[in-house]
Formats: C-alpha cells, sequence, structure tokens
C-alpha cells in the first residue's frame, strides 16, 4: 500500500534518486546511529557523520575497530577512519572506506550547529504551540 502519493515506491526511482543524490542530500544518507549511552543521553538515534566524530566499526574485515574520523567522501558514499589502512604494492598506506551505516559514534563533536541539530531531534521534549498551562 502506497504511504504517500508525491513519494514513489518504485525500486527503479529509488535507486536512481539515492545513487545520483547530490552532496547536500548525501549528508543525510550518510547518518550512523549512536551508541547505546549516546542515544540515552540526547535522545538521538542516528546523525549524519562528520569530521572529527569517533566511531567502533561493527561490520567486515575491520569490525572492533576504533578511531576518529578523517575523512567523509561524499562521492564514494565512504568515510576514512584514523589507522583503518592498508599498504599497497609501492610501500604506500591508503585508508580504506567504510560505509557509514556499519559503524557506531561513540563520541560526537559538538559545535552549535550539531547542538541545535540535537535539540532539534530530541524525542523526549514535547512539541507543539502549546503548554500545559497554555490549555488549562
Amino acid at each position: 500500500m502506497k504511504q504517500k502519493a508525491t513519494v514513489s515506491s518504485s525500486r527503479r526511482k529509488s535507486r536512481k534518486a539515492y545513487f545520483t543524490a547530490p552532496s547536500h542530500i548525501r549528508r543525510k544518507l550518510m547518518s550512523a546511529p549512536l551508541s547505546k549511552d549516546l542515544r540515552a543521553k540526547y535522545n538521538v538515534r542516528s546523525l549524519p557523520i562528520r569530521r572529527d566524530d569517533e566511531v567502533i566499526i561493527c561490520r567486515g574485515h575491520y569490525h572492533d575497530r576504533e578511531g576518529k574520523v578523517t575523512q567523509v567522501y561524499r562521492k564514494k558514499w565512504r568515510i576514512h577512519i584514523e589507522r583503518v589502512t592498508r599498504d599497497r604494492a609501492n610501500g604506500q598506506t591508503v585508508p580504506i572506506g567504510i560505509h557509514p551505516s556499519k559503524v557506531v559514534i561513540v563520541k560526537i563533536k559538538i559545535d552549535k550547529d550539531r547542538k541545535a541539530l540535537l535539540e532539534r531531534k530530541n524525542r523526549a521534549t514535547k512539541k507543539g504551540k502549546y503548554t500545559e498551562k497554555d490549555t488549562a
């Protein structure tokens, strides 16, 4: 059953929209879940990942590795993490790209925009025009 008349439920169109998404939309699509304690603290499930966040890799060959995000490579849908590298044949070390959905954020880099985002996404606060005392 279709939920919204204005949004297509076609697999083909969804995939096209995902893979041709511009950078500002990719930011939101490249979100990572928060750890259990951060989720309890902020009442937020996930956040768009950014450069100085600290993460733990949960899936794949490099799972249980912890490090700081050094680069968010939106064009390739990957993030690069400190000390998650491999050596090439010529001796050069290159970072391994990890998809943000396969990591958990354990420490958030907070600035004013990030703080505003957390307050906006907080599910515990009551949102709406009127408060309890207005209706009484």
